[in-house]
């Protein structure tokens, strides 16, 4: 365990806050820490993995409940609580959770003997898919010895791929992570669960992934997705627009007479598969300046002038009841 963290004061809003306030601070947040931002401060790469953390809890109806009911116990709470109160308080940390559970279910105490005993860099989320004896049936049910955990990975890990040093009972394991793993993936690690103390058998590790939002891109299906601002007269003219990929610098063909919502798409640019590429997408969207020159507001006018199309035409004969 990591100790108590308050997600509300980490985005910097309060405890009734909505879904969209928590939403907007993280993308706030997300925008000033993001490690692209900041190139090589460990600090605000730190604080960035900090932000995720908590838009990752507060952003989803089921964690933050059981965020706000069990504090710091909130993740063991959704996997082993099993729909009853327990006061996750009167524990000093989790294998006294799990120590006092087995001994209450005749499975035998101590967190050592029984192999529970996950080291303090395992990633948090070590979870319910575990049977305890005489839980759900007889004592004489077979011991489920698999185990599962959470492992939280950025975007970009997900996309390229990575290797990652988890703890298990005091053992490092390097976890290798394919490219092009999804939110809610799972990765099996064969006998590294729970120990059997009488016989030695282990049960198999079930790693669920989750990916830390990104700020920019976001994942549809095989296709990944970003919004693209695009001013006034580029959407108008048309234009050659350079943008960033995942592969580096590219150059967009923004057509004349382009709609914002538009989808301008690069193919084999997306998401890995199977197959091998996905396609990107690009949103058009339309930013305004935050202010014009005097020159430009001239133009602006003449412009107004000059417009002979008028945009609400057939909205207006379409909208009457």
């Amino acid at each position: 365990m990591n100790g108590y963290r308050d997600y509300f004061k980490v985005l910097g809003v309060e405890r009734g806050a909505d879904a969209d306030t928590v939403k907007r601070a993280f993308r706030k947040l997300a925008r000033q820490y993001h490690p692209d931002v900041n190139p090589g401060d460990q600090s605000a790469e730190a604080k960035f993995k900090e932000v995720s953390e908590a838009y990752e809890v507060l952003s989803d109806p089921d964690k933050r409940r059981r965020y706000e009911q069990f504090g710091q116990y909130w993740n063991q709470a959704g996997s082993a609580s099993g729909g009853t109160d327990v006061d996750f308080g009167r524990y000093g940390n989790f294998d006294d959770f799990i120590n006092d559970l087995l001994g209450r279910f005749g499975g035998g105490g101590g967190g050592g003997p029984a192999g529970f005993g996950f080291g303090s860099g395992f990633p948090s989320g070590f979870g319910g898919g575990a049977g305890f004896p005489g839980a759900a049936g007889p004592r004489s049910q077979p011991l489920n010895l698999d185990a599962e955990a959470t492992l939280n990975i950025s975007f970009s890990e997900a996309f390229r791929g990575c290797e990652r040093p988890i703890f298990v009972n005091e053992e490092r394991v390097q976890v290798r992570i394919p490219a092009g793993v999804r939110d809610g993936s799972r990765l099996r690690l064969k006998g590294k669960g729970k120990q059997q103390p009488t016989t030695g058998r282990r049960g198999d590790l079930y790693l669920n992934l989750q990916l830390t939002p990104h700020p920019v891109w976001s994942l549809e299906g095989e296709q990944l997705r970003a919004d693209l601002p695009l001013s006034l007269d580029e959407l108008m003219l048309g234009a050659e627009v350079k943008v960033v990929t995942p592969d580096g610098e590219a150059t967009v063909q923004v057509p004349a007479g382009t709609a914002p919502g538009r989808s301008l798409r690069l193919k084999g640019k997306g998401w890995p598969n199977r197959q091998g590429r996905g396609d990107l997408l690009f949103t058009t969207s339309l930013r305004l300046p935050a202010s014009l020159s005097e020159l430009e507001r001239q133009l602006i006018e003449q412009l107004r002038e000059l417009r002979h199309d008028d945009p609400r035409a057939d909205w207006l004969s379409q909208a009457r009841l």
